[in-house]
């Protein structure tokens, strides 16, 4: 099976990779995050992805676009739509918001490229919403007529952090949305 993994960072991805490898999965690696901010920050992650990707000798594909302003305007729309009177820490369709865009890029991404189907490293943390990240990743699939892949990679977030940390990797302290970054 050949799998388009969407990377959020590069530590999310170490444990996730050798793991669908061992399934006997191709994998060629997608890195879209127009969520991340600052723009010193989204740097960081995407030139650590670059530098892990050639490390590991994968093919990545990159969506490489610094889209906040576009972000929180689609947020905003979003937002009223649902007639929210919630401040935008307290809102919590941002997170359905964010994983919707990416899933759904990635999901295009698949079909285009010629992947059987998707997979992301987002599944890693368990400070994500894991069932709303899969809603919205089977609706993407559906959407684009391809599939997605569940792997509940949860259990492997804390030997992947400390196998990033011995590789010297740039590890991040929130998920890279302006909102998570309050503590």
């Amino acid at each position: 099976m050949k799998l388009l993994l969407h990377v959020c960072c590069a530590p999310c991805s170490v444990s996730c990779i050798p793991f669908l490898r061992e399934e006997g999965i191709e994998l060629s690696l997608f890195w879209y995050n127009p969520n991340i901010h600052p723009y010193t920050e989204y740097t960081k992650r995407r030139d650590t992805v670059i530098q892990h990707t050639k490390n590991l000798d994968l093919n990545l594909i990159m969506e490489d676009q610094y889209g906040l302003r576009d972000f929180i305007r689609a947020l905003e729309e979003e937002k009223s739509l649902q007639g929210s009177g919630h401040s935008w820490f307290d809102f919590p369709q941002r997170c359905k918001y964010c994983y919707r865009l990416r899933m759904e890029k990635t999901a295009l991404a698949t079909k285009e490229n010629g992947c059987d189907a998707f997979c992301t490293t987002l599944l890693i943390s368990p400070y994500q919403n894991h069932e709303l990240l899969k809603e919205e990743a089977e609706r993407a699939a559906e959407k684009y007529q391809t599939s997605f892949l569940y792997r509940d990679f949860r259990p492997l977030f804390r030997e992947g952090q400390r196998k990033a940390r011995t590789l010297g990797l740039y590890m991040q302290k929130y998920c890279g949305c302006i909102f998570s970054e309050k503590p």
